[in-house]
């Protein structure tokens, strides 16, 4: 019988099954009685605290990412009618956080930020929001997790979408990673494998795999399959899922996918992003679906992890690449994908190692990706290239010796926008028309009382407003400039 789950406290179980219980017999509706479970639950987890006197050995590590995800997508996350059981122990067995980030609002640039470290603006591929055609990428040259990891001893495999370039001059195996299967692009059709241009995307290594199952069940089972084998030397495994983003295609909707692909062999390759888009489909409930499936696929991964005798000291991670987009749900935040509001940045975000992290816990110290790229490096025993520092900061003193994080700034920029975040305030600007109420005007909010965003505190706190915005531009100095228009 497997021991998955078995982490989770008695507390937390006996507070979810009564909660439901309850809602049945005062006849809530089941989506009532799910989010009612939900919140007995969290109510279980303790505020975070390091155990501090364990050891072991350098752990596995596993990173999954999902596309798109919305930070309330999760029942762990307070989704009123998205069930992810799967997910909500994962969360039970480590630490969710409640102040995750991603490193950008679009997929690309968080790619980049996870796998270097860095801000995406430190690499030219970072510029690109997101990266579309056959250009830019990641260079191959630049230190990437999977190259610092692999010099370290760790065998290297991603699995899933890269969307850091295309062949030929950009993969993950040029950039470090010792084995890859996936696709390359941004987005594809579920079951054809069309992608943006009209080509086929699913590839072993660099060479077009064929396989016309459901991507997100193509990708577990390899995922499964890596996690089963006779490793003999800690492994890393970036498990990069491609859901949910669009186009809105469930397991087993194969009547909407056929009219999509067959839309995208008749349209110019130009206009097939319009098609992947899919703003004539999609519904929410189409959209639970897909969210709902994510999460059986991560319970086989997890499964695949306890049959080989290696959770214990595995460390996962657990996130998305940025906020939702239609059909996802953030609230209390505001706005979404591809906006430095909250919506757009702050992700669900999960972290479990049992052989040195406690379950049912929860914290809300803001971390971003590029602080995870600093952590695993750190517990896996290595270190950045000196000639290219991180902008991420270690949270391993953090979760294993109960030290404080590292004081510093979140940053984000994108093309149009700015955003800073320093301790509860953020610093925010966008110069376009998606907010209009702040259009191009510098803005501060408390994010401890408005996560929302709703009351500029500008006018009240004028010389914290000019404190964050200069610290913002110092850091932007540094970056790449965007190339004129």
């Amino acid at each position: 019988m497997s021991t998955f789950g078995n982490h989770l406290s008695r507390r937390a179980f006996g507070g979810a099954v009564g909660a439901g219980v309850a809602a049945a017999a005062v006849g809530l509706s089941p989506s009532a009685a799910h989010a009612m479970s939900a919140a007995s639950a969290n109510s279980a987890e303790q505020p975070f605290r390091a155990a501090a006197d364990r050891d072991s050995t350098r752990p596995n590590i596993l990173f999954i990412l999902s596309d798109d995800l919305g930070w309330a997508d999760l029942s762990c996350y307070d989704s009123p009618h998205i069930r992810t059981p799967n997910l909500d122990r994962l969360a039970a067995q480590g630490v969710r956080f409640t102040h995750g980030y991603a490193g950008s609002s679009t997929c690309s640039p968080t790619r980049i930020s996870l796998y270097t470290g860095r801000y995406p603006g430190r690499v030219k591929a970072g510029l690109e929001e997101p990266i579309q055609g056959d250009g830019a990428g990641l260079e191959p040259a630049h230190p990437t997790l999977a190259s610092l990891l692999g010099r370290a001893g760790y065998t290297t495999a991603m699995i899933g979408k890269w969307h850091c370039g295309s062949l030929p001059d950009h993969s993950p195996t040029k950039s470090g990673w010792d084995e890859f299967f996936g696709n390359f692009g941004g987005s594809l059709e579920y079951y054809s494998k069309i992608a943006e241009g009209g080509h086929y995307d699913l590839y072993e290594g660099e060479t077009s795999y064929s396989d016309l199952r459901y991507y997100t069940q193509i990708i577990t089972d390899r995922a499964t399959e890596f996690i089963g084998r006779d490793h003999r030397q800690p492994w890393l495994l970036n498990l990069n899922f491609s859901t949910p983003h669009w186009p809105w295609i469930a397991e087993g909707d194969t009547e909407e996918a056929a009219r999509l692909e067959k839309l995208l062999r008749e349209v110019p390759p130009e206009r097939t992003t319009y098609v992947l888009a899919h703003t004539d489909g999609g519904s929410l409930d189409t959209y639970r679906q897909m969210v709902e499936g994510l999460d059986r696929s991560v319970g086989e991964v997890l499964q695949a992890l306890e049959d080989s005798g290696e959770a214990d000291n595995t460390l996962i991670v657990f996130s998305s690449d940025n906020g939702g987009e239609r059909f996802s749900y953030s609230w209390p935040l505001a706005g979404g994908k591809s906006t430095l509001q909250e919506g757009g940045i702050r992700v669900p975000n999960i972290v479990r190692w049992p052989a040195r992290i406690d379950g049912a816990q929860v914290s809300e110290v803001p971390v971003f990706t590029p602080d995870w790229t600093a952590t695993l490096l750190e517990v896996a025993g290595t270190r950045p290239d000196p000639a290219l520092p991180l902008d991420g900061v270690s949270l391993a003193g953090y979760l294993l010796r109960g030290e404080d994080v590292p004081q510093r700034d979140l940053f984000w920029r994108q093309e149009t926008e700015r955003a800073l975040r320093r301790g509860k305030w953020k610093y925010h600007r966008a110069a376009d028309a998606r907010i209009p109420a702040y259009d191009d005007q510098d803005v501060l909010f408390d994010l401890e009382q408005d996560p929302g965003e709703c009351a500029n505190r500008a006018t009240h706190e004028p010389e914290l407003l000019a404190e964050l915005k200069a610290a913002w531009e110092k850091v932007d100095a540094s970056l790449l400039p965007y190339p004129a228009a």
